[in-house]
């Protein structure tokens, strides 16, 4: 007998088209081939590597909000925490004489160090993850204007900057560090029983919790781990741009919740894939730098943008009720 190459059936690739990833790859491919026609410079290697590059820090804070989101929360606070980190980063490595290495990890516990306290007031106090992220939003934010004093940390080694803007043969550098994110935070979403906890969780908390499942505990441990995932993505930033600022990132939570719902994660918990989120971040990230490229000013991207987001998110549902 002779072996076979297992193939999809017809009716197979309709219903992986079905799905919310398979709609989302379908607008992200047409919203490709319409930018190209329109601007001979968006559909060049050069630019789509450098989108890479400016994507990299809200697809990192964008992992953990996955996860977040689906097991029934919400984290407004990682702008404030990614800027919070960085300007320790400067601030233990310029004023306070710390080796770099050091000050990098200062940068990752400060992240972790803030996450930590949204997941103890959210799982253990019993704050709504909304006021919680809130309040820790503006304190976070005062932290890093308290600390630099609104003065900036620069002069930052050479060897630093090949996180932010060195390469991997082809790839930028922290592309590839987000690549082996990606998997992971994939497997932990799809293929273990802490994955399984988190939709259980956004599903029905209560009916969870009599079920065993360590719900403060899970809750505690998805909010740290956004605070790491912050300070990691305050470090790539830094060694992007060279410079800490304390009003890094304003704003950038909005992006990151827009590209999760996007992906076709509920806001109410209990659905979602990182999958759909990397869709969500690309539309989004695509749809921005095309837009700029063909002459389109600043407002109006913002509305085709959110057009685009209405109309992705009618489709999904359109096609999660059929």
């Amino acid at each position: 007998m002779t072996a076979r190459t297992p193939t999809l059936s017809p009716a197979r690739h309709v219903r992986v088209l079905r799905t919310q990833e398979g709609v989302l790859f379908i607008i992200l491919l047409v919203i490709i081939v319409v930018l190209s026609l329109l601007s001979d410079r968006f559909l060049t290697a050069n630019n789509l590597l450098n989108q890479t590059r400016l994507l990299t820090e809200t697809a990192l804070l964008a992992l953990p909000m996955t996860l977040i989101i689906i097991g029934g929360g919400i984290d407004l606070s990682v702008g404030s925490t990614l800027a919070w980190s960085a300007v320790m980063l400067g601030f233990s490595w310029q004023l306070l004489g710390l080796p770099l290495p050091l000050a990098v990890l200062v940068c990752l516990l400060t992240g972790l160090l803030g996450g930590a306290v949204n997941g103890y007031l959210i799982a253990y106090v019993r704050v709504p993850p909304l006021i919680a992220t809130l309040a820790t939003l503006a304190i976070y934010r005062g932290f890093s204007f308290g600390i630099s004093q609104a003065r900036s940390a620069r002069g930052f080694p050479e060897e630093f900057a090949f996180w932010g803007q060195g390469q991997i043969g082809p790839f930028p550098t922290q592309f590839v560090v987000l690549v082996v994110l990606i998997v992971a935070a994939h497997l932990l979403l799809s293929r273990t029983g802490f994955g399984r906890w988190v939709y259980a969780i956004g599903n029905n908390e209560v009916a969870a919790r009599y079920s065993g499942i360590p719900v403060e505990r899970v809750k505690f441990t998805l909010y740290a781990l956004s605070g790491l995932m912050a300070g990691l993505a305050a470090f790539i930033f830094t060694s992007r741009v060279t410079t800490t600022r304390a009003d890094a990132a304003t704003g950038l939570e909005l992006d990151v919740i827009a590209a999760v719902v996007l992906g076709g994660t509920s806001i109410f918990g209990g659905s979602g894939s990182v999958v759909g989120t990397m869709l969500g971040l690309a539309i989004i990230t695509l749809l921005r730098n095309g837009l700029l490229l063909t002459g389109v000013k600043g407002d109006a991207t913002f509305m085709v943008i959110g057009v685009v987001l209405i109309i992705a998110v009618l489709i999904n549902d359109l096609v999660r009720k059929r």
